[in-house]
């Protein structure tokens, strides 16, 4: 199949309609978020996005890694209605509903690792991080929590205070939450040593012990907080052995790990969650974005023996939801039968083509991911001099033909398409990237 089989783009980029909508949005909608172009979306199908000109994109952004197993999956969408036909709230943290539990039990099935776990429901990765952060505190009862340079948790308080991928995520919102103490996450790429996983004997987790030994006592220290693969700070993936390492580092000190699996989880690496490549297993996991195909649910589930809160301690209204947990429930069983698969197959098959552009295109620094969880960063030189405007603009000229991409990271651009995604369809978006770098490079040299 060719590219006009996804892409059929009748008016100019954005369109009229577009544009009438993107001039009331500014009038309406907070000015704080993020879009780096104007696609005003009217329905959507599969990996296909049509918009309110009636233009069609093929999508590699799956609603920023949400729409895991394609928009409108029709066996998703049938158990949506289904459920919306017997019951759509009842608030989980206040009465009993089956499928919430039916939904706990198939939690605890597939999360990482033999211990029994607990599950609790929230709304978002955020509020999942922060179940997270509070369980970890009620439990140590220690004050304090560390996290890495170049995450991402979300947008709340906690949460934020947490991350440390962009200083405009807490730019006039300080104070921050307190006790929170930031370390190197292993970003073999700019390993600020100038070293290689190789020859460093992971370096970056000596450097933590320092940080241990000289601000942040081991005592006081309850929780340390990561992502299995940094996902807003760059799709920055680290390396064999790694986990392994932070998991002795924490265990000998009586530390909680607890892993942000929001972006990287639900089979986007060809695994259920990413930390399984590094046979791992956590004390505490944030899912959310992919579980429930595009319907709001974050879910942190924790070893039994940690989820020792009081009855009260913690909750949510909306949380668990009956038509997400109904949503999620045929999200995982799709994902489990064939999409998890798919999704190692396409993503090594995208790597293969991106690594031999890699040797064409100077300005593709590092092609680093897992499955369909690929980043690419930009670079202008050897020097590895970051190509913030360069991936910026990669983005635009792909948008124009008809590609739908998001950047990660300063000077990187993402690719995490649905579980569901074609070989035909990779081999489009990869045909698009090349033509769209070539426009940039073209940019560059005039």
């Amino acid at each position: 199949m060719a590219k006009k089989d996804y892409i059929d783009l009748k008016t100019a980029i954005p369109g009229p309609k577009g544009l009438e909508w993107y001039a009331r949005d500014r009038a309406a909608i907070s000015p704080s978020y993020v879009r780096p172009y104007v696609l005003v979306a009217d329905h959507a199908e599969g990996l296909e996005v049509v918009d309110v000109d009636g233009n069609t994109y093929l999508d590699f952004t799956a609603g920023v890694a949400v729409n895991s197993t394609g928009h409108r999956h029709p066996e998703v969408i049938k158990v949506i209605k289904d459920q919306a036909d017997k019951l759509v709230h009842m608030s989980g943290t206040d009465f009993f509903y089956p499928i919430q539990i039916v939904l706990a039990e198939k939690i605890q099935e597939i999360a990482p690792g033999p211990t029994e776990k607990l599950v609790w429901y929230g709304n978002s990765g955020a509020e999942a991080v922060e179940a997270g952060l509070k369980l970890a505190r009620w439990h140590s009862k220690r004050p304090l929590a560390l996290a890495f340079f170049g995450g991402f948790h979300g947008r709340t308080y906690g949460a934020v205070t947490l991350s440390g991928s962009k200083a405009k995520h807490r730019e006039g919102f300080s104070p921050m939450l307190q006790g929170v103490v930031h370390v190197p996450y292993a970003y073999c790429y700019r390993c600020p040593l100038g070293l290689t996983p190789e020859m460093c004997d992971f370096r970056c987790i000596g450097m933590i012990e320092e940080v241990m030994e000289r601000i942040a006592p081991p005592s006081d220290i309850a929780v340390m907080v990561t992502e299995s693969i940094q996902g807003e700070g760059g799709y920055v993936v680290p390396p064999a052995g790694y986990f392994q390492k932070l998991r002795q580092l924490t265990e000998e000190r009586g530390i909680l790990l607890m892993l942000d699996e929001v972006q990287s989880g639900m089979g986007r690496t060809g695994k259920m969650f990413a930390i399984e490549h590094w046979d791992t297993e956590p004390d505490i996991m944030a899912i959310a974005k992919g579980v429930a195909s595009g319907l709001p649910l974050g879910i942190m589930v924790a070893k039994k023996t940690v989820m020792d809160w009081k009855q009260g301690a913690h909750g949510s209204t909306f949380g668990g939801n009956p038509l997400s947990c109904a949503a999620a429930l045929k999200t995982i069983e799709l994902i489990q039968n064939g999409m998890m698969k798919n999704a190692a197959v396409q993503g090594e098959y995208i790597m293969k083509h991106l690594r031999q552009m890699q040797k064409r295109h100077p300005l593709m620094g590092d092609v680093r991911g897992m499955g369909l969880m690929i980043g690419i960063e930009f670079v202008k030189d050897a020097k590895k001099t970051k190509a913030k405007d360069e991936s910026t603009q990669l983005v635009l000229e792909a948008f124009k033909r008809g590609l739908l991409l998001l950047p990660c990271g300063e000077n990187s651009v993402r690719l995490c398409p649905s579980l569901s995604v074609t070989q035909d369809q990779c081999d489009v978006m990869l045909d698009i990237w090349e033509e769209s770098l070539a426009a940039v490079e073209k940019q560059m040299n005039s």
